[in-house]
């Protein structure tokens, strides 16, 4: 994703010294810049994420790199691409495209990928000394971390500190959405139950001396703003969003509104597929697994056989299921089977590599991307 080789690097990498208020579409733009040529782009730099469009594959990756291959196997490298921030994701419909990423970065090809134009960028300022503190956004710099396109119209962007972007008119303009905002009844209750609350008794000492904390006082508390990973669309249309320390948001609505998960493992997760009708697979630090098969309202924690971290996954045409991670790590699902089976990808020089994401092919077969490039796993 962000500045090393993974998700997790780059979500510990967040240590964004972000400030100001909001901006809009276009504040923060910048003269656009030419992406370094890379020759070996495909077997040397980071590339996070790849995808199929209509006429070709794109992958992204580091300093604005972006390659395409109609083939799935020759890859080359877009010239002239209008950034050097890094790449995160990238996700198509029909030949319109976007990829987003580092400085909240949202770029736009109506070509598969093949020339591009900047939607939206905001980098960080810092704020003045004599700024307004209580304006304070920890989003604005922030990057994004995840993009799904509902269709050619409609897209939705994620990423760090709950920031969450759609736009409705092809990426044209793009408006804020607060997946933690509660519902109108939900604020009304809290309100209600705070005004009943008894207050203390005259003579009780609410700022007691005694400093010894209980266990149920050291838990860590929810995350008020977690980082948004990753999202994923069902054939229904229901939208899942996985994040860090175990939050999850689900959307019945296209996005419109949200409802804030729990999932059962308390780690954050760094990515998401969509298997069926209310069915999603999210998988994440330690190499944990997590199933649902009712949109969220039960998970299953599933045994993988490893604690790599995994960073990307895809269904291939049949059902069946890869996830990749750290240290080469490849974890096959057969359609129809409840166990995973753990294998490791070698590139060319031996190496295993964290891997970021696959696309899926033909034949037990996937691309996989990461800090070596992209290469070819074929499942034995």
């Amino acid at each position: 994703m962000k500045t090393l080789a993974s998700k997790l690097s780059i979500l510990v990498s967040l240590a964004l010294t972000v400030a100001a208020s909001g901006v809009t579409a276009q504040e923060g733009n910048e003269t656009p810049l030419t992406a370094e040529a890379m020759p070996l782009a495909t077997s040397r730099a980071l590339v996070l994420d790849l995808t199929n469009g209509n006429s070709r594959a794109i992958a992204v990756g580091e300093r604005g790199h972006v390659l395409v291959s109609e083939s799935r196997s020759d890859w080359r490298q877009v010239e002239k691409v209008p950034t050097r921030s890094n790449l995160t994701a990238v996700t198509t419909a029909g030949e319109s495209t976007w990829a987003v990423g580092h400085d909240g970065l949202i770029m736009f090809s109506a070509d598969g990928g093949l020339t591009w134009t900047v939607q939206r960028q905001d980098v960080w300022k810092p704020m003045p000394d004599d700024a307004d503190w209580d304006a304070f956004d920890p989003t604005q710099g922030a990057p994004l971390l995840d993009v799904l396109a509902l269709n050619a119209q409609q897209v939705i962007a994620v990423g760090a500190y709950s920031l969450m972007l759609r736009s409705d008119d092809g990426g044209q303009t793009w408006s804020k959405i607060d997946p933690n905002a509660k519902p109108a009844e939900a604020v009304v209750a809290e309100e209600e139950s705070e005004a009943i609350a008894q207050p203390a008794e005259d003579g009780e000492d609410q700022a007691s001396d005694d400093w010894t904390m209980d266990a149920d006082a050291l838990v860590l508390d929810e995350e008020d703003d977690p980082h948004l990973n990753g999202i994923a669309r069902d054939a229904a249309g229901q939208l899942m969003v996985v994040g860090e320390r175990a939050a999850a948001f689900r959307s019945r609505d296209g996005g419109q509104s949200w409802e804030r998960l729990s999932l059962p493992y308390d780690g954050s997760m760094f990515g998401v597929l969509a298997l069926g009708e209310g069915h999603f697979l999210a998988y994440g630090l330690r190499g944990h697994v997590q199933e649902t098969m009712d949109f969220g309202e039960t998970w299953v924690e599933l045994d993988t056989a490893t604690e790599a971290t995994l960073q990307g996954g895809a269904m291939t045409p049949d059902g069946s299921i890869f996830l990749v991670g750290n240290n080469g790590t490849v974890l096959y699902r057969a359609a129809g089977s409840g166990q995973f089976a753990l294998q490791t990808y070698s590139d060319t020089e031996q190496e295993s590599p964290v891997l970021s994401n696959a696309l899926a092919l033909e034949n037990r077969a996937v691309i996989v991307a990461g800090e070596k490039g992209l290469g070819r796993f074929q499942l034995n």
